[in-house]
């Protein structure tokens, strides 16, 4: 994967460009956030998105029912286990979103320059001249000349179904609007997002508790990604209640940059939340479209040098009725790869898209060959700077894994690791090889029993760039007191021959404990 590594700083012969691309066992370093939905929940569909190259498994609650998510991930533990690939589980909260509802689900056409009233009386028929909103604060919220912007939900931008509102006059309760488009909306449901205004709502809101509770406790979520976060306190609040849930003391909180607020609080945001995710398409309306793009590489940067995983959404909107994404999209893609992305999330185009599986592979072959020409030298440069000195023991052995690695072109990195914190730094390094990262489990018990931890850590580094895991067996120690135990060693070393990544006379760099010492050793592999 290392091999063919190529610098966009230094000249590129135009006709390399051409050359096929190698395949690889892993389609790319960077990963896959997956949106299921009616167009990817079947067994077929989700074994399909896995052999693409999908990692997580996003299960949106703004719509559809517990029941109806519970069949889709029942459907995706079933393609799991015949695809034997790993994949985490996503629970995405609506939060404060407010929503235009639509109970007759008939098409409601608006003209540009016609005037449309939002009311928070739901009793009310929506129709061309009245739209029935979910919230009753709307009025005490806008004033003359904002903008609102109404559309379908997980609207992707290259459709006809949204409009642009600019506030006419507030009366009472009901805001009067001016259409700035002719569009159609479709649908039961839109979203409605006021721009740069703020709307009193809590963040996590009851019914999100419920879920949570529910949906949530019942099957162990490895992430839950914290809708419209705009404030840390809404991380630390949310911390509290999943550490009273017991089970879900090690779910990790992804907080969802939507709007100005949050970017405001960006910094406390990150220093709270395990990862974050740049919400482009809420975002792309809060912020002028000259901003996006800074706002994409400042905060990516933020996140790369704190080593938390940051996730960008909308990428290849098109993608959701086209089979090939516009060009725009496709240097969309590299250019997330090139900023530091570490996963990609997908959303309509997976969610209710026509071409789910062609997607994810699509876009997977677009950050592999970015990676390609990713600055690995600079990027270790920057970060190790950043950090600065004296840097704390784990993140020194880290960096020198990863340096050592790129000086003896390793195939790729072993990590023996208990809680994924040692893999994780390695990550943040970005080295150009993958990483496989051993999850070492743990025993623990209630005094009625015992149980292992050990998948949680596993599951939660599919969303971090270049780390693979496997769990190893619990019965071979891998902190042992003499370097000579090899036997959780040789299972990893078969795991990547198996994989194709690793060949007879390539160089291996392990990372592991020997009794209290961390430990670099290079090895390079026999016949």
């Amino acid at each position: 994967m290392h091999s063919s590594h190529l610098l966009l700083e230094e000249p590129i012969r135009m006709a390399s460009i051409l050359e096929p691309s190698k395949s690889s066992f892993f389609p790319a370093l960077t990963k896959i956030v997956g949106t299921l939905g009616p167009k990817s929940r079947s067994v077929e569909a989700l074994s399909g998105c896995l052999k693409a190259g999908m990692s997580v498994a996003r299960f949106d609650f703004s719509w559809g029912d517990a029941d109806y998510h519970q069949e889709t991930l029942d459907n995706l533990k079933i393609a799991v286990k015949s695809t034997r690939k790993l994949c985490a589980v996503m629970l995405d909260t609506v939060g404060p979103e407010l929503q235009v509802i639509n109970k007759t689900e008939k098409a409601i056409t608006l003209k540009a320059d016609g005037l449309v009233t939002l009311t928070p009386s739901q009793d009310q028929e929506a129709s061309s001249e009245v739209l029935p909103i979910n919230f009753n604060g709307l009025a005490k919220a806008v004033k003359k000349g904002d903008t609102i912007f109404v559309g379908q939900y997980l609207f992707t931008g290259s459709e006809t179904t949204s409009v642009w509102l600019e506030v006419h006059e507030v009366k009472g309760d009901d805001v009067i609007c001016l259409s700035r488009n002719a569009a159609t909306l479709a649908g039961s449901l839109f979203t409605l997002h006021a721009s740069q205004v703020h709307i009193d709502l809590p963040t996590l809101t009851e019914k999100d508790k419920e879920v949570i509770s529910t949906w949530g406790v019942q099957n162990k979520i490895d992430f839950l990604s914290l809708s419209y976060c705009r404030h840390a306190e809404d991380v630390r609040q949310t911390r509290e209640l999943l550490k009273k849930l017991g089970d879900l003391s090690q779910t990790q909180i992804f907080a969802k940059i939507e709007n100005v607020e949050g970017l405001t609080h960006f910094d406390e945001i990150l220093q709270e939340a395990d990862g974050i995710i740049l919400s482009r398409g809420n975002l792309g309306i809060d912020l002028p479209p000259e901003k996006v793009f800074l706002f994409q590489k400042a905060a990516l940067y933020k996140c790369n040098m704190a080593g938390k995983p940051a996730v960008l959404t909308r990428v290849v909107d098109s993608m959701t009725d086209n089979l090939r994404p516009t060009r725009a999209e496709a240097t969309d893609v590299a250019n997330a790869v090139l900023d530091g992305s570490d996963a990609i999330l997908l959303g309509a185009e997976t969610l209710r898209g026509l071409y789910p599986v062609e997607t994810i592979s699509t876009v997977g072959r677009i950050c592999a060959e970015a990676e390609k020409v990713f600055n690995q030298d600079l990027y270790f440069k920057k970060t190790v700077k950043y950090v600065g000195e004296p840097m704390t023991h784990l993140e020194s052995i880290a960096s020198s894994a990863v340096r050592a690695a790129i000086k003896v072109k390793a195939s790729v990195i072993i990590c023996f690791t208990s809680s994924g914190r040692a893999a994780r730094l390695i990550a943040k390094y970005r080295p150009t090889m993958p990483v496989i990262s051993v999850v070492i489990p743990r025993v623990k018990t209630n005094q009625l029993k015992w149980s292992f931890s050990g998948a949680f850590e596993a599951r939660q580094s599919l969303v971090v760039r270049g780390l693979f895991p496997m769990l190893a067996d619990p019965r071979h120690p891998a902190e042992s007191t003499s370097a000579t135990n090899e036997s959780v060693l040789k299972v990893a070393l078969d795991h990547g021959k198996q994989a194709g990544v690793i060949k007879s006379h390539d160089r291996v760099v392990v990372c592991q404990k020997v009794g209290d010492a961390s430990v670099v050793k290079i090895i390079e592999l026999e016949d």
